[in-house]
């Protein structure tokens, strides 16, 4: 049993921030309805092009991978057949999930005081760009511009003397990330209603997330009055440590060594690429020693793990102490033997998702595929109790799909 079955998730709420927390939840076991516009549905589907990649026909990954294990109703809440709809849901459900503007809700009638006045027990969580408090509470935005941007993610990562900056790794970056500390919150709130019967109102913002995710840079920056800048393209990495750096390969692929401790490691890293005579090299003897010849021990293991490629100091480096990783592009990552055994990825339908991070028991959680638009609008509508005339009416009115 997943550890939130049972519970039931209202998300009325379109992109990806707010709708990743929604199948991140799915992954966890509850049952997430996902209303959608009766007619356009979440303007997510419609993306296509995503970067230099782009996807014609189905399934689009674009709307697979936040809100896979959904079910999806088509409701118009505009209309008032279709907010009676929506508060009928309202008083079954555990969490209302809105990505919706302040007025937005306001003007739709779904703000926290509209949903408690029906269900006064719901947890009640907003995703935001900028938070809900401030003189900027009311703006909407995207990863790009509060995660990424404003985050100061963007200004970090971007070289000196590299014009603008150095975009977002991946489509919906920041918004994946916030998705899961929404999908957190969440969690933390249903816990407090569990013990003291008290629910919450769960605010989790992208700018919000986006310092967090900072959050050890920043602290080192206002500690220091000094910005955390980038290391120049084609910098081996840390100044003082070669064992904390970047190292082509002959076939062109990189990989990069993490060992903070460079004297703990230096010998083992020189038997390893066939160069004990280095682990007695008094240029290299202390870690004092190795700082102050981190420019000659970096251009000696450059031209030594220049000579053989990546798949060869793979199998070298298999008995290798120090941290180390091969660097790995996004299709690459679909070949790792470690990320297969721990289930990282997992089949949901005909496509291949990321599965959620957490795993209780030590175990994957099962990935449904994403569904249609409006696949499941009557079979929600059933469960509500209505009957087959009703339905009629509420399509013919418009209030539904």
């Amino acid at each position: 049993m997943r550890p939130l079955e049972g519970i039931r998730v209202l998300e009325v709420a379109m992109y990806g921030f707010v709708p990743s927390a929604g199948a991140v939840l799915a992954d966890w076991g509850a049952d997430v309805i996902k209303v959608e516009h009766a007619v356009t549905g979440d303007p997510q589907r419609g993306l296509r092009q995503t970067g230099t990649l782009r996807v014609e026909g189905d399934p689009n990954p674009n709307i697979e991978h936040a809100n896979r294990g959904k079910r999806s109703l088509g409701l118009d809440m505009a209309r008032p057949e279709g907010k009676e709809v929506l508060l009928d849901l309202v008083r079954r459900a555990d969490v209302f999930l809105t990505s919706f503007l302040p007025g937005a809700r306001r003007r739709l009638g779904i703000d926290v005081d509209d949903i408690r006045a029906v269900k006064p027990r719901i947890i009640y969580a907003r995703g935001s760009a900028l938070g809900p408090r401030g003189p900027e509470a009311e703006r909407g935005g995207y990863d790009m511009t509060a995660f990424w941007a404003r985050g100061s993610s963007a200004a970090s990562a971007t070289p000196p003397g590299v014009e603008g900056m150095v975009s977002p790794p991946a489509p919906a970056y920041g918004d994946t990330i916030s998705g899961t500390n929404l999908a957190g919150g969440i969690a933390a709130a249903l816990l407090r209603r569990e013990r003291t019967g008290e629910p919450s109102v769960v605010d989790v913002s992208l700018l919000g997330s986006g310092v967090w995710a900072m959050g050890h840079a920043v602290a080192l920056s206002l500690r220091l009055g000094q910005p955390f800048v980038a290391p120049a393209l084609g910098a081996h990495g840390s100044p003082t440590n070669p064992l904390s750096g970047v190292y082509p390969t002959a076939d062109g692929r990189y990989l990069a060594f993490v060992m903070l401790q460079p004297a703990k490691f230096w010998a083992d890293v020189c038997h390893h690429i066939g160069h004990p005579e280095l682990a007695d090299d008094p240029r290299f003897g202390t870690a004092e020693l190795i700082a102050a010849h981190t420019e000659e021990a970096v251009k000696i293991l450059r031209a030594v793990l220049a000579t053989r490629t990546l798949a060869e100091w793979t199998e070298r480096f298999a008995t290798l102490s120090g941290p180390w990783a091969p660097i790995q592009d996004s299709l690459q990552v679909g070949d790792d033997a470690q990320i297969r055994a721990n289930e990282y990825l997992l089949p949901a339908g005909e496509l291949e998702l990321a599965a959620s991070p957490v795993q209780f028991d030590v175990t994957a959680p099962p990935l449904g595929p994403a569904p249609e638009f409006a696949a499941q609008t009557e079979e929600i509508l059933r469960e509500l109790g209505l009957d087959w005339t009703r339905i009629i009416e509420l399509k013919e009115a418009g209030a539904v799909t």
